[in-house]
């Protein structure tokens, strides 16, 4: 096991980021726990990268604070050199050392009388095992980064900051390579903060799930609850897929839209005649042949155990459906549905005046 310091392992406050006068990040903060992943989901653009560059010691902070252990790394005026500060961290690039070959880039900065057994490990996890004699222009670029992802947990570090680390991966390895990583992860202690654009890698890898947009973290929590009660309009259309369609609100407990009238024990907190924006994820909506409700199939997109199906309501509005793909329904065909939904997710105002 590594060994690690108390909680938390990294916080940051106020943390603003960027290039010349105006950050490119601002009001930046959250808190990792030992043995937690963290993921900042967003799109190319929002900082990402340059967070986890300041993290590292590599950016220096126009504002606020970054801790590990409670020890100050960052500030204006205070700045702890990369070196000292116990942090891997893997670039989307890899940057292995050419010279080396793959079981000595793995075993570059290990200290110990055994690490031989901790390059064996690893490479088994990952892969690597048949490779470990080759050199980085002997094998692929999906096969460097997992090298890479190898080199960085190696040492055990405290804290490891992982940069689009599955983006040179096919699909079928990424899912594979992600639980694995989570189980190394969960075995050795090891706290990560990891920045993608894939929103299926940070529902694979995160305990918690942060979106940023327009130089802000507009919301840090569980991948549950960023899905199922986004802060926002932007995280509701930015994070999964769903609709928003318009609603009435009736009570504090109750919305009218052409779904029916939704209900929920907990208070949404708009006020009542109020139009709202209602959230209708996929899975909201369920394929009922004895339903008295029906939409017509205009779109669909097959997904080998289910079909995702764009349906047109009768009242105008469109939502999608998840359904079995044995319910093969044809463009054009109108079926059953009904809602099954155990909260309301709104957002004030009409669908004409959403803003992304």
């Amino acid at each position: 096991m590594c060994n690690t310091a108390n909680n938390p392992v990294l916080e940051l406050c106020g943390v603003g980021l960027g290039y010349g006068r105006s950050p490119l990040l601002q009001e930046i903060a959250f808190r990792l726990e030992r043995g937690q992943v963290g993921c900042l989901l967003g799109k190319s653009g929002t900082g990402k990268t340059t967070l986890l560059r300041g993290i590292a010691g590599l950016e220096p902070l126009q504002a606020g604070t970054i801790r590990a252990h409670g020890k100050l790394l960052s500030a204006p005026e205070h700045h702890t050199p990369p070196e000292r500060r116990s942090i891997g961290m893997v670039f989307q690039e890899g940057a292995l050392f050419p010279h080396l070959s793959v079981a000595e880039n793995i075993a570059f900065g290990l200290t110990g009388t055994n690490p031989r057994q901790r390059v064996a490990q690893l490479a088994e996890l990952l892969g690597l095992s048949a490779l470990l004699a080759r050199y980085p222009h002997e094998i692929s670029g999906g096969q460097q980064q997992r090298v890479a992802l190898a080199r960085a947990a190696a040492p055990c570090p405290s804290l490891l900051l992982l940069d689009e680390p599955f983006a040179n991966l096919d699909p079928a390895l990424r899912e594979h390579l992600a639980g694995e990583l989570r189980r190394l992860f969960r075995q050795d202690g090891i706290t990560a903060l990891m920045a993608s654009h894939n929103q299926e890698d940070a529902f694979a890898m995160a305990d918690r799930l942060g979106v940023l947009h327009g130089g802000k973290l507009l919301q840090w929590d569980s991948p549950f609850q960023v899905y199922h009660r986004p802060a926002d309009i932007y995280v509701a259309d930015f994070v999964g897929e769903g609709c928003l369609i318009d609603g009435t609100v009736l009570s504090a407990h109750q919305v009218e839209t052409a779904l029916g009238v939704i209900e929920d024990g907990n208070p949404h907190g708009c006020a009542p005649h109020h139009s709202v924006r209602v959230l209708i994820r996929p899975d909201d909506i369920l394929h009922d042949d004895d339903s008295t409700l029906t939409a017509t199939v205009v779109a669909k997109v097959f997904r080998g155990a289910a079909f995702l199906y764009t349906l047109q309501l009768q009242d105008g509005p469109q939502v999608y459906s998840l359904v079995p793909s044995h319910h093969d329904h044809p463009v054009g065909e109108p079926i059953g549905i009904r809602l099954e939904i155990d909260h309301l997710v709104v957002f004030p105002g009409s669908i004409h005046n959403v803003q992304t």
